[in-house]
């Protein structure tokens, strides 16, 4: 059986994570323009204004491990205030 090496993973580079974040932003951004009856463009930026994408982007927060469509309701609510 061959061992793996998950140091040298290529899916953990930050190259390959930047890359998955951002087609995952335009996923949410794509589906909230949707929800929204609004812009794709416009979708974007209400997307990286809220404090959602800044969890997002925050390790910590956790939010990065779950799916999109339940990162698009957080951002509802957080727009409906």
């Amino acid at each position: 059986m061959k061992e793996v090496n998950l140091q040298n993973d290529p899916i953990k580079s930050p190259e390959i994570q930047e890359i998955i974040l951002s087609n995952r932003i335009g996923i949410i951004s794509a589906e909230l323009s949707k929800r929204l009856d609004i812009s794709p463009a416009k979708a974007l930026q209400l997307f990286y204004e809220s404090k959602t994408c800044a969890d997002l982007h925050d390790k910590e927060t956790g939010l990065y491990l779950f799916g999109n469509l339940y990162i698009v309701d957080e951002v509802l609510l957080e727009l409906r205030g």
